[in-house]
């Protein structure tokens, strides 16, 4: 089942159609509105033959602009010198004194028009040169027999301003030509923008979720390589804690990699869900919105405490102001915050604790530090993946990030978020 929304009306008309519509109004305009005597008088009495006569010649006329009319998209101009034909032939604009006026080159300037907008430049160059070389062509003999070059009084030869209306017809259909352009130029840019913020945010995920695990699968396994022989049953937990950590790095793997397949699908064929059971130090009571894959939030601090701190580093998590649930983004950007952060301190920062702190005393707003007491995270503070990613999350949330050496030794990341409007 498609979920493309159908075309307007109108956009579902072929150019062909509206070229023939034209043609009908061009035909059938002089006889009902009765304001052009020397039109009708082209198509009746110029021939002087009986009205069934003059009929049946326009119907003539009329199957060879339809048929032009159906060649116009494959074939722009075979189909274009047929509408010209068939307007001159109807109007007997080829006698001496005859004027084609405006309404009579209705078909030829929709032709013009959407050849203009449609086709290829030559091409849309080459259909104005031949309707403007024929308008000109006609013109030309009628100054001989006291017609239209030439303005008469204030007003213009009906000629003349068949020939203003071409210029304008092929004028439209640059403009809408050129809109076009505009329109697919903007469409492209946002295209390559759009995949350009997607690729950053699979890569601060990717990151996000493998770097802090990786890290804590070297550190225990270095902690297991060192006592393995002294205290097997260190070297054991060791191993647990690497199990569990590559269990849980695979099923968050797992579950980013459902969410970018299931991207792809179609929006009507249902994707099972993948599940995979709890680590063991996920509380009881954690819940995560249905349709996020389980992201994390800070509802998980809990548990990176204790993963962290079997890997040596004690965390110290420390909340001012009454906890509160938040939109999911502000919820994941905070826990990745944190984690990244806790992350750098495992494995740059050469200490053994560090202190989160969550402040949510201000209603629009929640503020995140965290602080430590180790040597510093290299001589280029910020300059790794990690925090540019943190950069670009807190960024797209408007709010603010810090993170930079302290005075005193150690270093500091500090986080704003807004959340005005965003408790759910």
């Amino acid at each position: 089942m498609s979920l493309t929304p159908p075309l307007p009306l109108l956009k579902r008309v072929s150019p062909g159609g509206w070229t023939a519509l034209a043609w009908c109004v061009s035909v059938v305009y002089p006889s009902l509105a009765n304001t052009s005597a020397a039109y009708t008088s082209a198509l009746h009495g110029a021939r002087g033959a009986t009205g069934h006569r003059d009929w049946a010649f326009i119907a003539l006329t009329t199957v060879l602009a339809l048929a032009a009319c159906a060649l116009l998209r494959r074939r722009p101009l075979s189909a274009l010198v047929l509408l010209i034909t068939a307007t001159i032939a109807v109007t007997d604009a080829w006698r001496s004194g005859v004027q084609l006026p405006p309404t009579a080159l209705l078909a030829v300037d929709a032709a013009l028009c959407l050849i203009t907008a449609d086709c290829p430049r030559r091409t849309s160059r080459a259909a104005a040169a031949m309707v403007l070389g024929v308008l000109l062509g006609h013109l030309a003999l009628l100054p001989e027999l006291g017609g239209g070059l030439f303005l008469t009084g204030t007003s213009i030869g009906a000629s003349d301003s068949g020939l203003l209306v071409a210029v304008i017809a092929w004028l439209v259909g640059r403009s809408i030509r050129q809109s076009r352009e505009h329109a697919r130029t903007l469409g492209a840019q946002a295209a390559s923008q759009a995949v350009t913020a997607e690729r950053l945010r699979i890569a601060r995920e990717m990151h996000d979720t493998v770097a802090h695990s990786i890290g804590i699968i070297a550190l225990q396994a270095g902690a297991a390589r060192r006592v393995i022989d002294s205290r097997p049953d260190r070297a054991r937990d060791a191993l647990a804690e690497i199990e569990t950590a590559g269990r849980e790095t695979l099923a968050g793997l797992r579950r980013m990699l459902g969410a970018l397949r299931q991207a792809d699908q179609d929006a009507s064929v249902p994707v099972p869900a993948l599940h995979h059971p709890p680590g063991p130090h996920q509380p009881p009571g954690l819940h995560h919105p249905p349709g996020l894959h389980q992201l994390p939030g800070l509802a998980d601090l809990d548990r990176l405490a204790a993963t962290t701190a079997s890997a040596g580093l004690r965390v110290e998590v420390q909340w001012q102001g009454e906890r509160r649930p938040l939109l999911p983004e502000i919820d994941l950007a905070a826990f990745r915050i944190i984690q990244e952060s806790v992350t750098n301190v495992v494995r740059h920062a050469d200490t053994h604790s560090c202190r989160v702190s969550i402040d949510c005393r201000k209603a629009d707003e929640v503020a995140i530090e965290i602080t430590d007491r180790g040597r510093g995270h290299g001589t280029t503070p910020g300059s790794g993946y990690g925090l540019a990613g943190l950069r670009e999350r807190v960024a797209l949330l408007h709010g603010e990030f810090l993170a930079a050496p302290r005075a005193g030794g150690g270093f500091r990341v500090s986080a704003r978020l807004p959340v005005a409007g965003g408790v759910r």
